[in-house]
């Protein structure tokens, strides 16, 4: 990677640090295409189960686009270049736009998570997040408003009625009202966070990866379909799932009161 994006092999969980912590690890050009390649080399790997996504230090996951950069660049560079590279290409922080990923991916939010970095915590499947984590789309108070991803997922995790409260305001949300809305899954302790996000990485990694995958694909598909449409996807992929190897294997370690040993076959 590079010494701003740290690639870390943890057995079949893959953890990557923003590791920019002098700039509220924000991202500037450099640094978010570090990020997708991060991305794109956890989704080759066929031994990497799961991604814990954090960044360095103890007072952000990700404050957003390194901004003096982005005014810097947004003036330099050539408006087809930027849409070529990072509105048509991966979005912010590589998992907001155009490279579906469906392994499992787990934000360990460990400070602010602010703009495009709140929405690249929102790409991700699970978030658990420190009580010191504050959550805000404040684009609203310079003039524009979310790009990637934050006004379609965000209403889709918390529901509409606390999404335009978020992204109407631009006002901040803290770790507890995160929780209270659905936005988080859990709050662990700031020292406790990265351990017990791993720990559960760990766990997802045990479970079936095809049964994951192929759930968490109709999951994403399934979005704004007709309810029959959405039933007929599940149906085929759970067809689909059973002339696989790991079904064999988990109904086989059900009967034999062991664990299974999934292989992704």
């Amino acid at each position: 990677m590079s010494e701003d994006i740290l690639y870390e092999k943890q057995g079949p969980v893959r953890l990557i640090t923003i590791n920019r912590p002098d700039k509220m690890n924000s991202l500037d050009f450099a640094a978010n295409d570090a990020l997708v390649a991060a991305f794109r080399d956890f989704e080759a790997d066929a031994e990497a189960r799961v991604a814990v996504v954090t960044g360095a230090g103890d007072k952000a996951f990700c404050a957003g686009a390194d901004l003096k950069t982005y005014t810097m660049d947004f003036a330099n560079r050539p408006a087809p270049e930027f849409r070529r590279r990072y509105t048509d290409g991966p979005g912010f922080g590589g998992i907001t736009r155009n490279l579906d990923i469906f392994k499992p991916i787990v934000a360990a939010v460990n400070g602010y998570a602010i703009s495009g970095g709140f929405e690249l915590a929102l790409a991700c499947d699970i978030r658990f997040c420190s009580p010191n984590a504050e959550f805000a789309l404040q684009d609203v108070r310079w003039g524009f408003h979310a790009c990637d991803g934050g006004l379609i997922r965000l209403p889709q995790i918390i529901g509409l009625g606390h999404a335009m409260e978020i992204i109407l305001s631009g006002e901040r949300v803290n770790a507890q009202d995160a929780y209270r809305m659905g936005l988080v899954n859990r709050v662990h302790e700031q020292t406790d966070l990265l351990e017990k996000t791993l720990d559960y990485a760990s766990l997802l990694a045990r479970r079936a990866p095809l049964a994951q995958s192929f759930a968490k694909e109709v999951i994403k598909r399934a979005v704004g379909l007709p309810m029959d449409e959405a039933l007929r996807l599940e149906s085929r992929s759970f067809y689909d799932l059973g002339r696989t190897d790991d079904l064999a294997e988990g109904t086989a370690s059900f009967r034999e009161r062991r664990e299974a040993n999934f292989q992704g076959r």
